[in-house]
């Protein structure tokens, strides 16, 4: 009797310390778990969230993977090159306009989300119908405008990361826009403005079908920053009787050498129209004046591109082999009687310490399936190019 008495109160106990430490090792193991390693539901087609309007959904392209015989890159050009995508489907319940709202980028790289929108049968390619088709290369939050949908008719979204980046995103489609809207005018060497000076003067108008516009937002992004800033907040100028001023001008002082994109979006109001970007500049400043893989002749590598066939799409992905980072990602067609395709800028690779960078080249050719060569290239040693 004595010892049954001593036994049962410690039976609870134990039990408790039991499990406790069964918790206690459940979530250190799920703390040693890479995030990353996580799938999304909605990674394959036929699992595709239903989101309705107005709904803010949160996601990531982390983990995704691509059901290659649901999409068909045919169709939407160099727009885009899945890699790790998933897909939503909106039903709208009224007809009319209708903006995708993408913002709360969190990325590996800089380059953002990419957005395709279409009609047709879940994963039949032949019925598919692109509405829209949008690679953001930065990680604003931006919008994509829809016109004329139809109710009651399905609409597939499909959600990349833009040339084989990771993001963690929000998504909205709603009557309302936010953000700005989204460019279509990534870099190239030919929209680069030269300026020997730090201060640069923009210049834009006002059309009139903006006239009820409150003020401009004047935003600005260095090529390699995530974000653009607001630099000025410009208001719409009126004479006494209403009418407002049409033409502007505004300066701003670069912060140092590099290439910049700037815009003048106008402002969003309460009962107004959607923001509209009425301008878009890039300048180049300084020794840094140069787009990623533009540097001096003399620091070239060049690329084995002749390999490939002729009209090919090609996407090539420049890599640091030390830890993976992203130096350089461009989409081409092939070109073989171009020389000066195959030759890259390295010069600024040599500078940073870099002797090797790994080369992913992901071939598309005209007729057949697509495939990827990965290759490592040695950079020739800086003191040899001065």
């Amino acid at each position: 009797m004595t010892s049954t008495h001593l036994i049962r109160p410690l039976v609870p106990e134990t039990i408790f310390r039991f499990w406790h430490c069964v918790l206690f090792q459940v979530l250190m193991l799920a703390a040693l778990v890479p995030a990353a390693t996580a799938q999304v539901a909605n990674d394959n087609i036929e699992n595709r969230r239903v989101i309705k309007a107005e709904e803010v959904i949160t996601s990531t392209t982390t983990g995704c993977t691509v059901q290659r015989n649901c999409v068909d890159e045919r169709l939407t050009g160099k727009c885009i090159e899945y890699h790790n995508d998933q897909w939503f489907e909106f039903t709208p319940q009224a007809a009319g306009r209708y903006f995708v709202n993408i913002g709360g980028q969190k990325c590996r790289d800089v380059r953002g989300v990419q957005l395709v929108v279409l009609t047709g049968t879940p994963c039949q390619t032949a019925t598919y119908r692109v509405l829209s088709c949008t690679s953001l290369g930065n990680q604003d939050d931006v919008f994509v405008t829809l016109d004329s949908l139809r109710a009651g008719q399905p609409y597939l979204l499909n959600v990349d990361g833009y040339l084989k980046d990771f993001c963690q995103f929000s998504l909205q489609v709603s009557r309302s826009a936010v953000g700005m809207p989204v460019s279509y005018f990534p870099p190239n060497p030919t929209r680069v403005l030269p300026t020997a000076s730090h201060v640069v003067e923009l210049q834009w108008t006002l059309p009139d079908s903006l006239a009820a516009a409150p003020s401009f937002r004047v935003l600005r992004r260095e090529v390699h920053q995530y974000r653009s800033s607001e630099v000025q907040l410009v208001p719409v100028r009126r004479d006494t009787y209403g009418k407002p001023t049409t033409a502007y001008t505004a300066t701003d002082t670069l912060p140092g050498p590099g290439i910049y994109d700037y815009q003048v979006v106008t402002a969003a109001s309460e009962a107004g129209p959607a923001p509209v970007r009425l301008r878009q500049w890039w300048y180049g400043y300084g020794e840094a004046a140069a787009l990623p893989g533009t540097a001096p002749a003399a620091a070239m590598v060049e690329l084995p591109l002749r390999k490939y066939p002729t009209n090919a799409r090609l996407s090539v992905v420049i890599t640091d082999p030390a830890n993976g980072r992203v130096l350089l990602a461009r989409q081409l067609i092939n070109q073989t009687a171009n020389r000066r395709q195959n030759q890259l800028a390295v010069r600024r690779w040599q500078e940073a310490g870099l002797e090797k960078i790994a080369v992913e080249i992901t071939c598309h050719p005209p007729r057949g399936h697509f495939f990827t060569d990965k290759l490592l290239l040695a950079l020739p040693p800086l003191a040899a190019q001065r």
